[in-house]
């Protein structure tokens, strides 16, 4: 089993497939290294893959220090990855709470990144969500607790944005959320206290979002509700930003539609390798309807 050791001296694990052009994956809360594995398959017949286990994610090293889990420190273990596989420069993509640090990674350290991909990324972040999203990772946190993941996997699989992923793909979905069951519980409340609970807004971001350069991609699935206005926010303040809203689809779109979700990381490799991916007109954003 492969690890590496970030700079604050946890132990990550991370898988490899492929050759060329690196692809980073980094997941999300509910998901793993494993949550990639539609995506790994089809894009390490042309790229150099890269999956990885955030701290608190087994085979991933789960510090008992509360203060070693944080938005920060989530953006700056992408960073770890990177240096400690001795690549200069990547293509990241992210989904939700890999998503937020994909997006903190793009605006903190321009030069790291071919492109960003920032997918399912906005929960919490609206303004009159914020004490509500916060009183749920409590509450999500205190039942991870007290049940155990293994316990609270199955509630927690199947939120308002999850249930699509049920009804169009059962078996996937049962893979889902009997790897969820297999988290590590300490892992899992550290991270929702750490991490999730405590990220700045993201319309706290607008200025920092606007000096992103990379090629981006945001996606989102027009039933994953609390992603939709962030998704839109990111689009209007990230310049080089395109916005994918995929049809009757909730969080987990990599998963959900793998074949779609991957011809949209196609395109935007290809344009971003090519140096061809666009950067908005600023015309676009005349504040006129008709124009004159």
């Amino acid at each position: 089993m492969a690890h590496l050791t970030t700079d604050d001296g946890v132990k990550l694990y991370y898988e490899e497939t492929g050759k060329g052009i690196p692809i980073v994956f980094i997941h999300e809360f509910a998901g793993d290294y494993r949550s990639w594995e539609m995506q790994v398959r089809y894009f390490s017949r042309y790229y150099r893959c890269i999956t990885v286990n955030a701290r608190g994610y087994p085979p991933s090293e789960v510090p008992k220090d509360g203060s070693k889990y944080s938005q920060e420190r989530a953006r700056d273990d992408i960073r770890a990855v990177i240096d400690a596989l001795k690549i200069d420069k990547a293509h990241v993509v992210g989904l939700s709470m890999g998503g937020f640090a994909t997006l903190h990674f793009g605006f903190t350290y321009p030069d790291r990144a071919r492109s960003l991909v920032i997918a399912g990324c906005g929960y919490g972040a609206e303004p009159d969500k914020r004490e509500q999203f916060a009183a749920e990772a409590a509450a999500s946190a205190k039942r991870f607790e007290e049940l155990t993941m293994e316990k609270a996997a199955e509630g927690y699989a199947l939120g308002p944005t999850r249930v699509q992923h049920q009804n169009r793909d059962p078996r996937g979905w049962r893979e889902f959320a009997d790897q969820l069951k297999e988290h590590s519980t300490e892992g899992a409340v550290l991270t929702m206290r750490g991490v999730q609970a405590k990220r700045p807004s993201l319309f706290e971001l607008v200025e920092k979002m606007k000096a992103i350069t990379a090629p981006t991609l945001v996606m989102t699935g027009d039933e994953d509700w609390p992603c939709i206005e962030p998704s839109v926010l990111m689009k209007k303040n990230i310049s080089t930003a395109a916005l994918v809203v995929m049809p009757n689809a909730g969080h987990n779109i990599n998963l959900e539609d793998p074949a779609a979700f991957n011809a949209h990381l196609a395109e935007l490799f290809a344009a971003a390798d090519a140096g061809t991916w666009p950067v908005r007109d600023p015309r676009a954003m005349a504040g006129s309807i008709l124009g004159k």
